[in-house]
């Protein structure tokens, strides 16, 4: 019967049993593969680690960060005293002497802004209380 069929005969045995063996061994990786992923506490865990890496890789880079820009403001504090203890202010460099001052150190500049933003502000409150 089987022969009209057009099979060869009986499936060799030992080709069957590799094809068992193979079938098994895939689903016990399957089987394993969704246990990790039910393994909710687990997961968690991973997450938690990662996260926990990510953290201090981005603290490790900020905290470089401020020191740099601590040693930057430090060395600009050290020129600025050196450069105010060495400015000495004669009759005829004494203008160029404060513009160069006042370029190095915007702080006045904006202080003085302040200033000006802060009357104009006056002004017109006191323009809008007249009304």
């Amino acid at each position: 019967m089987s022969e009209k069929n057009g099979s060869t005969g009986k499936p060799d045995i030992d080709a069957l049993r590799a094809d068992i063996k193979q079938t098994r061994a895939e689903l016990g990786e399957t089987v394993q593969a969704l246990a990790a992923k039910a393994d909710v506490k687990a997961r968690a865990k991973e997450s938690v680690e990662h996260t926990k890496a990510k953290v201090k890789a981005e603290v490790a880079e900020a905290t470089g960060k401020v020191a740099d820009a601590v040693k930057g403001a430090t060395h600009a504090v050290r020129n600025a005293a050196a450069g105010a203890r060495g400015t000495t202010l004669h009759a005829g460099d004494g203008e160029q002497d404060a513009s160069v001052q006042v370029r190095r150190s915007p702080v006045p500049l904006a202080a003085v802004l302040a200033g000006v933003v802060a009357v104009v502000g006056v002004i017109l409150i006191v323009r809008g209380r007249r009304r």
